[in-house]
């Protein structure tokens, strides 16, 4: 009989221990709805990614990139170039078609972008004269009219001569105009009271001209170095990044930029500042990327994020070596700002030289 009663209680304990086994089993096995539900948020959390991916904005027809000056000056060259690497490095899969649209010192290219106010395919480069020019009273618009994008580069002014010029350097420019400011024609491509007028009229201010006789020609259809070659005037004020490949031909004499040291690199290196010439005057040449005021958020923030790539590669630094460009990146908020400041220090040069009450 104990026996039978010690059989029977083992028995119940086994039993007891099985049925709670397969009791916790069924409690950790997932349900089928929610197995449903855990597959459907996955589903959903996937979807939801990629429909932010699609929805993230690129460009999707070619993108108008205006210069607004002739071709060969600075606007035009850093259009090209930009266009160029961008393409070529495959950051935008969209054409950047360059256009020029001169006149004005860049107030008729302007005025073309301000109509496309919302164009989310149009940029254009900009520099001191989106400043210089609404500041001498030749257009309504200016650096708040439009979304800053990225300043790219820095360049410095450079005034150049012919090669077989009587004038070896700053000083012997200086002392002709000293002695009479007219007898030396100045050409440059951008509208008088805009940047390559400002930057030699405030060099040869610093040396002690009367800048109000200097006789400057504006040449905005980007004629000035064919003007300097042709003898039709004596020095071009321009950009240094202009003036190297007619350097490398033997065809021109820089005879001094405004940058504050010697710069590195080939031919620029051989470059003498105003500064080591006794002229206390520097002057920076920045450049960057604007678009129309009303451009989408959106596109702004593809197009800065794509010029900040642009401007890591080495295709980039490639070019920047070849104009004796600087890099200067600045994203959307730093260079607004930049811009800012930039004005209020231009508006009290002009005021200085006489040129703005």
């Amino acid at each position: 009989m104990m026996k039978r009663n010690l059989f029977l209680l083992v028995f119940a304990l086994v039993m007891a221990t099985i049925l709670a086994a397969c009791s916790s089993d069924k409690a950790e096995a997932p349900k089928e709805e929610d197995k449903a539900d855990a597959a459907e948020t996955e589903t959903t959390t996937e979807t939801e990614a990629e429909t932010e991916e699609e929805e993230a904005w690129k460009p999707s027809k070619p993108i108008e990139f205006i210069a607004p000056a002739g071709a060969g000056g600075g606007w035009d060259t850093t259009a090209r170039t930009v266009a160029k690497v961008m393409e070529e490095q495959k950051i935008v899969e969209q054409r950047m078609a360059v256009v020029n649209k001169p006149g004005g010192g860049g107030a008729i290219g302007w005025a073309y972008i301000n109509e496309k106010d919302t164009d989310d395919h149009l940029l254009f480069p900009t520099s001191p004269p989106i400043m210089f020019v609404p500041l001498n009273g030749q257009s309504d618009l200016g650096h708040k009219d439009f979304t800053p994008l990225a300043a790219l580069t820095g360049d410095y002014a450079a005034f150049i001569v012919k090669a077989d010029s009587p004038f070896e350097n700053m000083n012997d420019l200086v002392d002709a105009m000293k002695a009479d400011p007219s007898s030396v024609v100045v050409v440059g491509d951008s509208a008088p009271g805009s940047m390559d007028h400002m930057q030699f009229i405030k060099a040869v201010h610093a040396a002690g001209v009367d800048a109000k006789g200097v006789k400057y020609v504006s040449s905005q259809d980007g004629a000035g170095m064919t003007m300097l070659l042709g003898g039709q005037v004596q020095v071009y004020s321009t950009g240094m990044g202009e003036a190297i490949e007619q350097v490398r031909a033997g065809n021109v004499r820089v005879l001094g930029i405004t940058a504050a040291e010697r710069l590195t690199g080939d031919v620029v290196k051989d470059f003498p500042t105003l500064v080591e010439q006794g002229i206390d005057d520097t002057f920076v040449v920045w450049r960057g990327i604007m678009g129309p005021g009303n451009m989408s958020a959106e596109a702004a923030e593809f197009y800065e994020n794509a010029l900040k790539e642009m401007s890591e590669s080495d295709a980039w630094k490639a070019e920047l070596e070849r104009y004796g460009w600087e890099s200067n990146w600045m994203g959307s908020e730093e260079f607004s700002t930049f811009l800012d400041e930039q004005y209020d220090i231009m508006d009290q040069l002009m005021k200085e030289i006489g040129l703005r009450n």
